[in-house]
């Protein structure tokens, strides 16, 4: 059975979906296919009064239903029969997820949905083996540990991978027992949507799981400063989540959890398997454009295998096909928009002004959409934009060391530390780097998330605060009471 669809056909959710139902608006926003740059359709925005009724709506249902305060085993039932009818819907959510985003149709269909399932799978497991502590006191007192959820939980998700990234926000929060109020990408609205239709037919309380639309300036900001979110959850770039943080300070302290801007290297020792080494750092900088916050976006070479190993690179990046993201035979994704592609242009351009070497790319390819060639630089510096900037782009930048000293100074970055790669045949050294590089995630001999999703995921610097993913994530969509009982 063929997977690719045309777009013109597909029926797209229409609306807010707030208390279980749809709720349209004055279309504002237009939302364009980064395939082919043609106006697919227009949402409203979330004002200010819509988003208070959504998390009010949340709030209320949190607390007069019996989501929190049911039979654990019960909330667990009910998020597997969310998982699995997102399977059921497997092939409405892919073409939902490819039509407006950088998704090609394959990939949603065989990674992104499945990933998207999985995860509330992962979080629903939570909820009845996860509780709180009772504690070492003296013998005449009892202390322990309750673990609560913290209400309503406000989320912005970004537009590179919606599923997986709307699931990332769902599924801890909806196990510890919280409502939530959701604001998908302007960009990629209409996963989100179905998803949280879905919910509502799973069993999840109608008004618990709340989807606004809508920019970050209106609606993003009235979600993370209203009284009533009790954590807020963010994934997108640093500088808007600096400027989340300051809204928050301004308006009221909350808990917050960033997933933020990366620019992870990717370190390579002589002794490595270079094919294997070649094949994941070009994964990992083509994967969907290069469009992910842990893009293997530094390669830090050691030289005697530097030449060798982009010339593997480059003839991976030469088999990549790009086309229409509805389109199953295409193997390479579009830049999401014009804004975008404009951006990686010039910190290019800058590279380039700067001393880059063009190895391979370096500008758009032909097409009627938003495609830039999959590209490499040589000859920068650490001051040089390739290496300082987070481009979001497939766009790697190469630099070479000589000794374990100088391939973690290169490695440190002064901003970012998100994620990283290493590859060596050298046990000690793998564990001995792992220890130095300043990442939230060293991966060795690989570059990316296995569906391990026990593995929390969270940077240091400016790369984020808190996790996503793991034990961690559902901890952290809880706030902890400590109480002491003389008996």
């Amino acid at each position: 059975m063929t997977l690719s669809f045309d777009p013109a056909t597909l029926h797209l959710p229409k609306g807010h979906f707030i208390d279980g139902r749809y709720v349209e608006g004055a279309d504002v926003l237009e939302i364009r296919r980064p395939s082919d740059g043609k106006p697919l359709s227009a949402i409203p925005v979330a004002d200010a009064a819509l988003v208070d009724e959504a998390i009010n709506i949340s709030a209320r249902v949190q607390r007069q239903s019996d989501w929190a305060t049911c039979m654990p085993r019960d909330r667990a039932r009910i998020l597997r029969r969310f998982a699995d009818l997102i399977d059921q819907e497997a092939g409405y959510l892919a073409q939902l997820e490819a039509v407006c985003s950088t998704r090609p149709i394959t990939q949603a269909r065989q990674s992104d949905v499945v990933n998207c399932a999985d995860h509330i799978r992962f979080f629903a497991e939570f909820a009845d083996k996860e509780g709180g502590q009772v504690v070492p006191t003296a013998d005449a007192q009892m202390g322990m540990i309750l673990h609560e959820p913290y209400g309503v939980i406000g989320a912005i998700a970004p537009w590179n991978v919606p599923l997986s990234m709307a699931a990332w926000k769902l599924g801890p929060a909806l196990a510890a027992g919280n409502g939530i109020v959701i604001k998908p990408s302007e960009m990629t609205p209409f996963s989100t949507l179905y998803l949280a239709e879905l919910a509502v037919r799973a069993g999840i309380p109608a008004g618990l799981v709340n989807v606004v639309l809508g920019d970050g300036p209106t609606t993003g900001t009235a979600i993370t400063t209203h009284p009533l979110v009790g954590k807020v959850s963010f994934t997108g770039s640093t500088r808007a989540g600096a400027q989340i943080m300051q809204d928050i300070a301004r308006t009221g302290i909350k808990p917050m959890t960033l997933e933020l801007g990366g620019k992870s290297p990717q370190v390579v020792f002589a002794d490595a398997d270079i094919d294997l080494a070649a094949a994941c750092i070009a994964r990992s900088i083509t994967g969907n454009a290069g469009q992910v916050c842990v893009a293997g976006s530094r390669l830090i070479a050691e030289k005697s295998v530097a030449e060798e190993l982009a010339a593997k690179i480059a003839k991976h990046m030469a088999a990549m096909r790009p086309g229409k993201t509805w389109d199953e035979a295409t193997t390479y994704s579009p830049i999401i928009s014009e804004t975008q592609i404009s951006r990686i242009e010039a910190i290019v351009d800058a590279a380039k002004t700067a001393g880059a070497e063009v190895v391979t790319g370096g500008c758009r390819m032909e097409s009627d959409g938003y495609f830039y060639a999959p590209t490499i630089l040589a000859g920068v510096d650490e001051t040089n934009p390739a290496v300082t900037e987070e481009i979001f782009g497939p766009v790697l930048s190469i630099q070479t060391f000589e000794t374990e000293e100088q391939a973690t100074a290169l490695a440190t970055h002064p901003t970012y530390g998100l994620a990283s790669g290493l590859f060596t045949r050298d046990l000690s050294r793998a564990i001995r780097m792992s220890r130095k590089l300043e990442a939230g995630t060293v991966w060795v001999n690989r570059y990316g998330r296995s569906r391990d999703m026990i593995l929390p995921t969270g940077g240091y610097k400016s790369s984020g605060l808190g996790k996503d993913l793991g034990r961690e994530a559902y901890m952290g969509a809880m706030r902890t009471k400590s109480v002491l009982i003389d008996l």
